[in-house]
């Protein structure tokens, strides 16, 4: 089970984008493409057969699952998570400050 998800709203701890939050688009291996996130300008080709015009194109690159957090709407910050087992069996991830449950 993994801490951060897709659609889960994060806060950046480390980095030039110290301090932003944005929410998951995609999981990679070790590393997150959030919304906003360490966006750089990358330059684009034309390509007359796909109707594409060249120029810059704004694009999110990926950021280390380490330099991330949790954002905890209760506290308005960044928190660290945790994963435990319900008497039922189902494992759900939960807040370490408070211990509230992400998952409902």
């Amino acid at each position: 089970m993994r801490k951060i998800r897709k659609g889960d709203e994060v806060v950046v701890l480390t980095g030039k984008d110290k301090g932003k939050r944005g929410t998951v688009l995609r999981v990679l291996e070790s590393a997150l493409v959030v919304e906003g996130v360490n966006r750089v300008r990358k330059s684009v080709k034309p390509n007359p057969m796909k109707g594409t015009t060249g120029g810059f194109q704004d694009k999110d690159m990926p950021i280390n699952v380490s330099n991330v957090a949790l954002f905890n709407s209760l506290t308005g910050k960044g928190d660290r998570v945790g994963i435990k087992t319900l008497e039922d069996g189902r494992q759900v991830r939960f807040f370490k400050s408070n211990g509230e449950v992400v998952d409902a």
